[in-house]
């Protein structure tokens, strides 16, 4: 079963129903079923041929929507691509995915610096320019054909991970992946249909945004798309357009808090907010809630390489608040120890995910053109997801920290994450990141970096000390910084590389002292 195939059975029921909502653009099933055939024949007389690599470095809009139909309709992979990423993180995924077309904007500068790379492949636009190109409104005015043959290669995109400890790696997501975890399992476990309208308040390009893309279209709903974030007009949108689903991360929540709470009644028609992609602070939770109580609220655990592993419902938000929930129902999961050992309930160890076969249900089918990476973290069908993570007698797990993050201090496991809803415990801290560096004395110490509250004063002291109630006094931060914002990357996770180069400077400077 493939998204396509699923798509165009929902245009044959509801011909006439609105499938696309963005900006002025209203496009009914039979509109965008129509306006798909056209530009995958297009890409078929410019010489596409499944299996090849589209690259879509779009913004938010019905092109991107339509441009990733067609490719999928031929057999072609899309390599989703958010406009956030600057041109060298570009210029990696090209060059690792080797496109047969990059779709994007027509910026000059962008498409030289790619055709140096890339001399070959050709540029769908969205402004006219020279060279190897085509413009997509010539490739949409393309007589829409007959679709041929049904392509057998199950291969749907390359989802390049954050690249947060490292270079990004493309993750191979099969159709059957997506299909299985946003049509069915979403379905199922959110109580989701075909007459729920659904707000996209992320990038397309993103996972979560690709996941509301593919509920909407593939339950015959309606997707209404924010071509960037507002949260004054995210609102307004949910008023307006009569959004019941909508997609998130903590942060456009907390984001979104000061304009709901100017009148929630506007938020009337919305049944269902599902919460991803960040640790979803408790306090927050309780906020969004009390504005909102009509409202069913999911949060769930996904990964760009396992989909949705596990999910905490509605009624288990403040039952067990701390958890990233139970797995999802064909989920399985194991926590081991350095040498593969099932740890005991409680005790923190390395989170193994399985889902039958690699891409045949949740979990990718492995890494684009990298066997020897891929071999790394699928093991006899596990995928080893890298997080430190406990569970509870009763099957609830808790995401500890990344592996690669645990700070080794005194012959003691200090977990990032454990310090870092410490410190957002502080009514100054918007966002915190922990890291460690080394110490000549305990092998390892705890830095943090703080973005503050825009009103509050913070001194590193009082930091120290709201830790302390919290948290055992040797897992609390040895040096503070306190920054205006913190580094991230194309898809809003922190760099953490980048905090550590920053914090070695600074210590070095300073010898070891930091200034707070």
């Amino acid at each position: 079963m493939r998204l396509d195939t699923v798509f165009r059975a929902q245009a044959v029921r509801y011909p006439e129903k609105t499938a696309v909502v963005c900006g002025s653009d209203r496009i009914t099933y039979g509109e965008l079923d129509t306006r798909v055939r056209r530009v995958a024949e297009g890409l078929m007389r410019l010489g596409a041929q499944p299996g090849d690599r589209i690259v879509v470095y779009l913004g938010n809009g019905a092109e991107l929507v339509e441009l990733l139909y067609a490719a999928f309709s031929i057999g072609a992979i899309v390599v989703p691509v958010s406009t956030r990423l600057t041109l060298p993180e570009l210029q990696h995924i090209c060059r690792d995915s080797q496109p047969f077309a990059i779709a994007l904007a027509g910026d000059p500068a962008t498409c030289a610096a790619l055709a140096k790379d890339l001399p070959r492949a050709l540029f769908i636009t969205t402004e006219a320019r020279e060279g190897r190109s085509v413009d997509f409104t010539e490739l949409r005015s393309t007589e829409a054909g007959i679709l041929g043959a049904l392509p057998t290669d199950d291969d749907a995109l390359v989802m390049y991970t954050s690249g947060t400890t490292g270079a990004p790696k493309g993750a191979i997501i099969t159709h059957s992946n997506m299909v299985v975890q946003n049509y069915f399992v979403h379905a199922v476990e959110w109580g989701i249909s075909n007459e729920d309208r659904y707000l996209v308040t992320t990038p397309l390009a993103h996972r979560a945004g690709l996941a509301r893309l593919v509920n909407a279209l593939s339950l015959g709903g309606t997707l209404v798309i924010m071509k960037s974030f507002d949260a004054k007009v995210a609102v307004k949108t949910v008023e307006t357009e009569g959004i019941t689903v909508a997609g998130m991360v903590p942060t456009v929540c907390r984001m979104m808090l000061p304009a709901i709470q100017e009148d929630p009644s506007r938020c009337a028609s919305l049944k269902c907010i599902v919460v991803t992609g960040e640790a979803f602070p408790v306090e927050l939770k309780r906020k969004f809630m009390a504005l909102l109580p009509d409202v069913r609220l999911v949060s769930f655990f996904a990964m760009t390489e396992a989909g949705a592993v596990t999910s905490l419902s509605h009624e288990e938000q403040f039952v067990h608040p701390d958890s990233i929930g139970r797995p999802t129902p064909g989920v399985e999961i194991r926590i081991v120890d350095d040498r593969g050992i099932a740890v005991a309930p409680g005790e923190p160890g390395e989170l193994l995910v399985r889902a039958g076969e690699p891409g045949r249900f949740t979990v990718m089918r492995g890494y684009y053109n990298r066997p020897d990476e891929t071999a790394k973290v699928l093991r006899d069908g596990w995928l080893c997801t890298g997080d430190i993570a406990k569970a509870d007698a009763h099957g609830y797990l808790y995401i500890v920290d990344r592996k690669k993050d645990v700070v080794l201090s005194g012959g003691l496991n200090i977990y990032t994450k454990e310090v870092e809803q410490a410190l957002l415990a502080h009514p100054g801290v918007r966002d915190a990141a922990v890291i460690g560096v080394p110490d000549e004395i305990f092998g390892e110490s705890v830095v943090a970096f703080i973005e503050r509250q825009d009103t509050m004063l913070l001194t590193a002291a009082d930091l120290i000390a709201s830790v302390q109630e919290r948290i055992a006094g040797y897992k609390k931060p040895k040096h503070v910084f306190i920054v205006d914002s913190l580094p991230r990357n194309g898809t809003g996770k922190v760099l953490k590389q980048e905090l550590r180069t920053r914090a070695l400077q600074s210590l070095q400077q300073s010898s070891g002292t930091v200034p707070v």
